[in-house]
């Protein structure tokens, strides 16, 4: 399974009514829409993406996964067939890590063995945190833990509920129980094409040895770069992509360059 050996840029495709939209400082309702989720899935893929993540918007404010088809056809699409996919052995095969209304360690389990690399845990993490052992016991490495920030806590429930946790101390009491990333997203910069909060991130890289995956406000290629200084193992750019600020390829290079 990747963990992430070089510095990865990874677009994400995250799916509202069936169709991807990017939502403005994680605000339901604020989405701007891109289209066919296997679409751009294909497109990312095209232009390098070694990894995609996807979130069923819905499911992380439903509670509930709500776009299991157009999640499952974007898998059957680029994520080569199951067992090569989720052994990373297939050489086609793109990694997939997927978020949004996993709330049960069966479910989990089920996503992995239909072919994702990684789920994302959120919300199911923080109110029932023994979840991530449970998975990490069949499925060594592929838990990771998401950890939303707002106004620096963590936040629940589709960014609605404060929860008095820390980011960087949630970070690592989820490492002691077996979560294989952190996905850092700092809701307060999401999608607002303004920038990111380097010393946010680098405090949560500096809590764990695990990798931790950087999500939220990336504007430009700078930006990319930033995180990677800052020790972010990946980031995961949404909106600046799709609106073309940079190309997938011009962030991976200056990216690769430092």
């Amino acid at each position: 399974m990747s963990h992430f050996s070089e510095f990865e840029v990874i677009p994400a495709v995250d799916v509202q009514d069936g169709e991807v939209v990017q939502l403005v400082g994680g605000e339901r309702g604020t989405g701007k829409r891109y289209g066919d989720p296997v679409a751009a899935a294909e497109r990312w893929v095209e232009a390098g993406a070694e990894t995609l993540h996807l979130v069923d918007l819905d499911g992380a404010f439903e509670g509930e996964r709500v776009n299991a088809g157009a999640i499952e056809s974007v898998v059957d699409a680029v994520g080569g067939d199951g067992a090569d996919a989720v052994g990373g052995d297939g050489a086609d095969a793109v990694g997939l890590q997927l978020g949004g209304g996993i709330r049960a360690a069966e479910g989990a389990r089920a996503l992995l063995d239909l072919g994702l690399d990684r789920v994302i845990l959120g919300t199911a993490a923080v109110e029932t945190p023994d979840i991530v052992a449970e998975i990490d016991e069949t499925h060594p490495g592929s838990v990771v833990v998401s950890l939303d920030a707002k106004d620096g806590e963590v936040v629940v429930s589709g960014w609605t509920e404060g929860t008095g946790l820390d980011p960087a101390e949630a970070a690592a009491r989820y490492e002691e129980l077996g979560a294989g990333a952190i996905l850092f997203t700092n809701v307060d910069v999401e999608g607002q094409l303004d920038g990111i909060d380097r010393e946010a991130v680098a405090s949560v890289v500096d809590a764990v040895e695990i990798p931790v995956i950087a999500s939220g406000g990336v504007a430009a290629v700078d930006d990319v770069v930033e995180l990677k200084e800052a020790g972010a193992a990946a980031v995961v750019v949404g909106t600046a992509l799709y609106e073309g600020e940079f190309t997938l390829r011009e962030a991976q290079d200056a990216a690769d360059e430092i």
